[in-house]
């Protein structure tokens, strides 16, 4: 698995953004709207709702990679 930084939206959407450590940030994750939610790589899980194909897919196009962070709690 590629390793990745993981950028949250503030707000309720529980929206996410994958970037490839060896890619830049896109520009729509500055500012206020966006955290750091941490890093996906061969030691830790990625978060519910991350799938490794389709990043593989979005980042060889976009450059990056948007899911929506699922709550694994409710199953």
């Amino acid at each position: 698995m590629r390793s990745y930084n993981v950028f949250r939206r503030k707000g309720g959407e529980a929206l996410c953004c994958a970037v490839p450590e060896s890619r830049a940030v896109p520009r729509f994750v500055g500012g206020r709207r966006w955290i750091f939610g941490g890093k996906i790589d061969a030691d830790a899980a990625p978060p519910p709702g991350f799938d490794d194909r389709a990043a593989a897919t979005a980042v060889r196009f976009n450059g990056f990679y948007l899911f929506q962070a699922l709550d694994d709690r409710a199953s």
